[in-house]
């Protein structure tokens, strides 16, 4: 018995003796990358800024190799993902990090996003609103700023489109974030909750789990789940619906997790820059368009999108919103299958905008890699 369980420890000894050596040229390997990554900055005419060399395009494509590469585990594509995002993220701040605009304050779900996108060595910098998001990234306080789009439970976010209209901002990515809601406070027991303070999309995207379990308690919306965090934290009687980041941010218990209505429940973010970024090889395009002003009558958004059917682009999303210029009059926000630098999307979008009264390439940007 002695000596099986003596073999037991020299054959455990001899895997963590690989384990170490492996470790060693994991960092050794990290090393010469990181050292790359400085040599791609020094040839960018001396800048040390990372968005003069940062390429979300290249970076894309990369983490797509290393999805296809993960075939089989043992990590997960995700886990295998985040740690690419890391070491791309870490030897791009060598210098001076990337400069992240979200819609804070800490501890939300676009704070969460931009850390999924960019890793975590980068300057996420809390904003007020989607609008003051835009203005940052448009004079330059910020490189970058992340902002919600869509959600799969709730819709759309009015306000994010409504900023294309007049903004100079490109789209430069899409994030794609699973949405868990939770529970948050310091209350002993369920019981003791009067109210629950929490954005408007995730009260909403609760609201079966709140009428069966807390049908008495006071629902109040908030400009966002970290300010009904702080709340919680700071008054009795009081919860939140949030991350479980929120929970570690502003001290409180997750009372229970997992309270969205929907399991599916996902959010869809955009990355605003001020460029529009080459092709990376699986990209989609988004445009702004309206019908021209002399058309009217039965089919005529038929008659403006029939280009996309004749050149085989496919429309993946279509979103209307009033143009601001008269009453009863739309803009349409379109995303595409595509680069729209790339045949025949190229094609397409010439014919497209030729019928049109307003036209405009938002973006063409990488789809998300999950």
């Amino acid at each position: 018995m002695a000596r099986k369980q003596d073999d037991n420890d020299t054959e455990l000894s001899e895997i963590r003796r690989r384990i170490d050596s492996i470790d060693e040229q994991i960092q050794a390997l990290i090393s010469d990358r990181a050292r790359l990554a400085q040599q791609v900055g020094q040839s960018k005419s001396g800048s040390t800024a990372a968005v003069d060399f940062y390429r979300p395009e290249r970076e894309a494509d990369v983490l797509r190799r290393v999805q296809a590469r993960n075939d089989g585990g043992p990590l997960r594509n995700d886990e295998m993902l985040r740690l690419f995002r890391e070491i791309m993220s870490a030897c791009l701040a060598q210098q001076e990090p990337l400069k992240i605009g979200f819609l804070g304050p800490e501890g939300t779900f676009t704070q969460t996003a931009v850390f999924k996108h960019f890793g975590h060595s980068v300057r996420a910098l809390p904003f007020h609103t989607i609008d003051e998001i835009f203005q940052e990234v448009e004079c330059g306080a910020a490189d970058f700023g992340v902002v919600p789009i869509e959600n799969s439970t709730e819709g759309s976010v009015n306000n994010t489109l409504d900023m294309f209209l007049t903004s100079p901002l490109k789209i430069g990515g899409e994030i794609e974030l699973r949405i868990e809601q939770h529970l948050l406070g310091n209350e002993k027991g369920l019981d003791r909750i009067e109210r629950i303070c929490a954005h408007e999309q995730s009260l909403a995207q609760c609201r079966g789990w709140l009428r069966e379990n807390l049908p008495h308690v006071e629902l109040i919306g908030m400009s966002s789940n970290a300010a009904g965090a702080r709340r919680a934290r700071d008054e009795q009687g009081t919860a939140a619906i949030g991350p479980a980041v929120a929970a570690d941010v502003y001290e409180l218990d997750v009372l229970v997790n997992n309270i969205e209505d929907r399991p599916d429940n996902a959010t869809r973010f955009l990355v605003v820059g001020r460029e529009l970024l080459a092709p990376s090889g699986g990209d989609k395009t988004t445009i702004l368009v309206s019908t021209s002003n002399t058309a009217e009558g039965s089919g005529v958004l038929f008659d403006l999108l029939k280009p996309l059917a004749e050149h085989g682009v496919s429309m993946t999303r279509i979103e209307s919103r009033p143009s601001r210029r008269k009453n009863w009059d739309y803009v349409f926000f379109i995303d595409l299958e595509g680069h729209a630098a790339e045949a025949p999307l190229t094609d397409a979008l010439a014919d497209l905008e030729s019928r049109s009264s307003l036209f405009k390439v938002l973006g063409a940007y990488p789809k998300a890699v999950a």
